[in-house]
């Protein structure tokens, strides 16, 4: 009985913990069906709520977004956006810093979780995986002698919290490793392990 109590977990813990996500994911962007007049919304067409919906249309709102803001005048409409911004005081320190992060996060540009990394942590002899975020800039670099670059450590099996270092370069292993199998070896706590790759 316990083994097949076991393997009942072992089948329905993934697919529970994955609707749920899902389902919290498509009920957020629901929310996007509030900026549709009343009599526009699926209640007043169909007479009941339709799940995913509100999801397509937040879709759409971001692709449209992002065809307007690639061409000429959507440009200079975003440049006026932000200038206005850049008048209130709260707000202007607010939005620049979420920018910086998006635009470092999710440009093809930007260099965040482009690598994954093998480095010691917490102490000497303990590894643990950790993603190349950058260099260290401002003042900071200053005072860093030689040459160093950013890391962040995230912890196990939640990856969106975690420790920012910053480590000597000659201290950190570079792998060959794509960060979604680093993700994946770092949120199962090491039971998925990547498939082995053999050296040259």
């Amino acid at each position: 009985m316990k083994s097949y109590f076991i393997t009942g977990l072992l089948v329905l813990v993934p697919l529970c913990i994955t609707i749920w996500v899902l389902s919290t994911l498509i009920g957020f962007m629901d929310q996007s069906l509030l900026l549709l007049p009343v009599a526009w919304r699926p209640e007043a067409q169909f007479g009941h709520a339709v799940p995913g919906i509100g999801a397509i249309l937040t879709l759409l709102i971001v692709f449209g977004t992002g065809v307007i803001a690639t061409n000429f005048f959507g440009k200079r409409l975003i440049e006026f956006w932000e200038a206005l911004l850049a008048r209130v005081p709260v707000v202007k320190s607010i939005y620049y810093s979420v920018k910086q992060v998006s635009d470092t996060l999710f440009s093809d540009s930007g260099q965040a979780f482009r690598k994954a990394l093998l480095v010691q942590y917490p102490r000497q002899g303990s590894w643990t995986i950790g993603f190349l975020t950058g260099q260290p800039g401002g003042d900071v670099a200053n005072h860093l002698p030689g040459e160093y670059v950013s890391v962040y450590i995230p912890t196990t099996p939640n990856p969106t919290s975690g420790f920012f270092l910053m480590m000597p370069a000659a201290d950190v292993v570079e792998l060959d490793m794509s960060v979604d199998e680093a993700l994946k070896y770092i949120i199962s706590m090491g039971v998925v392990a990547p498939a082995s790759k053999l050296k040259p």
